[in-house]
């Protein structure tokens, strides 16, 4: 749903009015909005930018000859989402890993390789759409006829639709197996920390780390060498209770 505006606009443009394109892309923008957050679903980053974007997009349209649309309204809507993309990594709130938190327990959200991986696919997103918005304004700046429409120019139908939408195809292919890749190796150290009760004892601190550690990694590996910090921090309005900071690396399960 956070893509989906994007792709109505780009699916559209160019094959009807451009008022009738973005006006359709604002709508389902706003409607992907509603439905959100009635259900509650991830995304917002997406979707209060496609609001933005197309917003802006719409008041352009409206306001600017055809001859400009044909040449920038693609570069400028690429431009809309990668602005987007980018300002989500800058504010600290990657947008994959808005969907990525999605039925992951608190253990797997707070662990750094989640946070690793899911920062680098927001930025491969955004070099996706850097890219499509620099092919895009390419024909409009090196050739003053280019247009959307023109299907025989090889600057043109290259630079507007071939390579922009072979980066998002390429972008979607990594989010699909780049997480796959990247899960530690058995040297690497992983950081976490576990909640437990403040007048545990040191080997029921070992016990809870290592189930802490064990539910983090899955079940087809175990963690092993795990430590714990020197010293517990007590949570804040109880307590009874301290989080510890713990390490430990990976091996495949034993069968």
């Amino acid at each position: 749903m956070g893509f989906a505006p994007w792709i109505v606009y780009w699916v559209l443009v160019g094959n009807v009015p451009f008022e009738a394109a973005v006006l359709v892309a604002l709508a389902v923008a706003v409607a992907s909005f509603v439905i959100g957050r009635v259900k509650g679903t991830p995304g917002r980053t997406l979707e209060i930018g496609a609001i933005g974007t197309f917003v802006v997009l719409a008041i352009l349209t409206f306001t600017l000859s055809q001859s400009f649309m044909e040449q920038w309204m693609q570069p400028l809507s690429n431009a809309g989402i990668f602005l987007v993309a980018l300002s989500s990594v800058l504010l600290g709130r990657p947008f994959v890993r808005e969907f990525a938190e999605v039925d992951q327990p608190e253990e797997v959200i707070k662990g750094e390789v989640f946070k690793r991986i899911t920062t680098l696919l927001t930025w491969i997103w955004v070099g996706a759409f850097a890219g499509m918005t620099v092919s895009s304004a390419i024909p409009p700046i090196v050739y003053g006829n280019a247009t959307i429409l023109d299907t025989k120019t090889p600057l043109s139908f290259l630079c507007y639709w071939i390579i922009p939408f072979a980066l998002l195809g390429l972008a979607a292919l990594a989010s699909r197996v780049l997480p796959e890749k990247m899960t530690p190796g058995d040297d690497e150290v992983r950081k976490t920390s576990f909640v437990t009760f403040a007048e545990a004892e040191i080997d029921q601190l070992m016990y809870a780390a290592q189930e802490h550690a064990n539910r983090e990694v899955g079940a087809d590996k175990e963690a092993f060498d795990v430590r714990i910090g020197s010293k517990g921090i007590p949570l804040s309005g109880d307590d009874t209770r301290e989080s510890w900071p713990a390490t430990y690396k990976v091996r495949a399960r034993k069968r």
